[in-house]
């Protein structure tokens, strides 16, 4: 049994795919644009992952852009059958590297196009609507429009299901007036808890909550209490703070991302870590 077995499983769409699992975004150049800075290393963890275990993999074609989709199909194709591989639509990058909103019909439309070239695939699992009303975070604005055109592609047999990404709670009540919402992808961790209430809301559903920047992101997790808790479990900190999400509720899957195969085994290694009620309680006081 690897690590990724111990942390159960989870419906997304119409599969089950391990809680922990794998983010592609870092297998891109610096600040996610661009190509890699070592392209035999990003091939390799991917390759790690699944080998691992790792059945579900998050990405997107404006990671690069184009970059870690290429990457996926030449490191993975042709696919195993249990692989899940979402990806996003919403935005695009400006000849800056800026993140740019891509809302409009015929802009979502290309953009499935690019995913389905760049991975070698026919249809997408999964795609989640970037809400790209704020570049930096969640933002009010209607959802309604840009879910529309992504369900006449779901109609067309090109996307199986459909998902939110940095979306706020009246933009997830919004969407589930257009179609069914297979999960939500926004920012959370153990500091980050702005949304406790949506994902208690979405276990109620039975549906997937993915954090993003589970463990900070480009700037990564720092806490007295989470140190002295990882000392004891003789753990990283860092292994601490995924296991605290796969505790935190049962609907909560993982997609950490690295370019190290060494840093992917610790990830996945957090799997089998368990926490004592006292670290709960501790770790649960820091994002209060």
């Amino acid at each position: 049994m690897t690590s990724a077995d111990q942390a159960g499983s989870y419906r997304l769409g119409d599969r089950t795919v391990r809680r922990l699992g794998y983010g592609a975004m870092q297998l891109a150049g610096p600040g996610v644009f661009g190509p890699p800075r070592d392209r035999a290393a990003a091939l390799a963890v991917l390759r790690a992952a699944v080998a691992a275990g790792v059945d579900h993999i998050d990405t997107s074609d404006f990671y690069g852009p184009h970059v870690t989709n290429q990457l996926i199909r030449e490191a993975l194709a042709p696919y195993p059958g249990n692989l899940v591989i979402v990806t996003k639509v919403g935005a695009r990058r400006g000849a800056d590297a800026g993140w740019l909103p891509a809302f409009s019909a015929e802009e979502l439309r290309q953009a499935v196009h690019d995913n389905l070239r760049n991975l070698g695939l026919e249809a997408l699992e999964v795609v989640n609507l970037r809400c790209m009303f704020d570049a930096h975070g969640p933002a009010e604005g209607s959802v309604a429009a840009p879910l529309a055109a992504l369900a006449e592609l779901q109609r067309q047999g090109l996307i199986r299901h459909i998902g939110l990404s940095n979306a706020t709670a009246a933009q997830l009540a919004e969407a589930q007036g257009v179609c069914a919402i297979a999960c939500v992808q926004n920012q959370y961790n153990l500091v980050r808890r702005e949304d406790d209430a949506m994902v208690d809301h979405l276990a109620r559903a039975g549906i997937p909550y993915v954090p993003f920047f589970p463990l900070g992101g480009f700037s990564p997790l720092q806490s007295a209490a989470l140190s002295a808790v990882a000392a004891r479990l003789e753990a990283t900190p860092m292994q601490v703070a995924l296991a605290w999400l796969l505790r935190r509720s049962p609907n909560i899957l993982l997609i950490p991302g690295t370019a190290s195969v060494a840093h992917l085994r610790e990830n996945l290694a957090a799997a089998a870590l368990e926490l004592p009620d006292e670290a709960m309680r501790q770790l649960d006081e820091v994002g209060r």
